[in-house]
């Protein structure tokens, strides 16, 4: 695996990225969006510029710079970082099958190959792989051989969740709420459910037509803080520090329904960017800011372990 590990690690953010790209029309729909929101979530940018504060001898000013909060370090979530894929089931396979990949080909090509080598393993098609197989060697790139041989290699999911079918979670992500009989004389009282853990029934909140995301969820008041130390008390599961697109604190990555939020407006398409967190070119990109994002429709979105400003490592 160190020869394996040496040969990605030639590869800057630029050849990734492309790798990715061009992986992606074969990423079946289920993962298509969720490999590209992981991506996102696990920058090699910020894995190279925390790696060289640790070799200066400065990474707490690094991380005081950037301004991280949460877990942002991948070595300490191995095997679930990813569990928001539905190929995450397979992780085990996938895992198993990445020592036994020696080559020396483009990072397409080591990715495709990977997934065939998994696939033979797990009794699936090598296409529904690739985006496990792509976060597979980027978490080999990032974390480097020891702490990924010496990850279980386990599934993070309950039996019932890994029942589901592909077909099963497209189509939720898919419905909509019903709104009764005259749901059509609702208007802006129509509700909506937001999804923030597809593997659990539970992880949900209401969003009232047009109401942006953190604020709905501030209305869930169980106990998050214990979960996720960037958490409020009784402010809900999504982090946040303000509502006016100025911490970052409250970005998710959208892995359903992004059709069915508000349009990026020039706001938080500026403030995205000084974030350093994704470029929102689209309408409706997959990563947004809560505070910004309106419910217009049943969503599905993934809560980051981490918030920062990463936008200045240009700086």
């Amino acid at each position: 695996m160190d020869s394996l590990y040496q040969h990605l690690s030639q590869y800057d953010a630029v050849a990734w990225r492309a790798a990715v790209s061009a992986i992606t029309p074969n990423i079946p729909e289920i993962d298509r969006n969720a490999t590209r929101i992981w991506f996102a979530f696990y920058p090699l940018a910020l894995h190279a510029a925390l790696e060289a504060g640790e070799t200066r001898g400065d990474l707490p000013d690094t991380q005081r710079k950037l301004g991280l909060m949460g877990r942002w370090r991948l070595a300490d979530h191995v095997d679930s970082s990813h569990r928001f894929l539905f190929a995450h089931r397979h992780w085990p396979q996938v895992k198993a099958a990445v020592p036994t990949i020696e080559s020396t080909a483009g990072l397409d090509r080591v990715i495709t190959q990977l997934a065939d080598a998994a696939a033979r393993t797990a009794g699936v098609d090598p296409g529904a792989l690739l985006g496990i197989a792509a976060v597979a060697l980027m978490t080999l790139r990032q974390v480097g051989p020891a702490a990924f041989a010496a990850a279980p290699g386990a599934v993070h999911l309950s039996d019932d969740a890994r029942a589901k079918s592909a077909r099963q979670i497209l189509r939720q992500r898919a419905r909509d709420d019903w709104q009764g009989l005259f749901g059509f004389t609702r208007g802006l009282m129509k509700r909506w459910t937001a999804t923030f853990d597809e593997s659990d029934p539970e992880s949900r909140f209401t969003v009232i037509n047009d109401q942006e995301l953190a604020t709905a969820a501030q209305a869930d008041k169980r106990e998050y803080r214990s979960k996720d130390g960037r958490c409020i008390p009784n402010e809900g599961p999504i982090p946040v520090e303000c509502r006016a697109a100025s911490c970052g604190t409250c970005w998710v990555g959208v892995i359903g329904g992004a059709e069915k939020l508000s349009p990026v407006d020039p706001h938080e398409r500026t403030r995205v960017k000084i974030f350093g967190y994704a470029e929102t070119a689209g309408e409706r990109p997959l990563i947004r800011l809560a505070c910004q994002a309106k419910g217009r429709g049943a969503v599905s979105i993934v809560i980051p372990p981490w918030n920062g400003i990463i936008g200045r490592l240009g700086q």
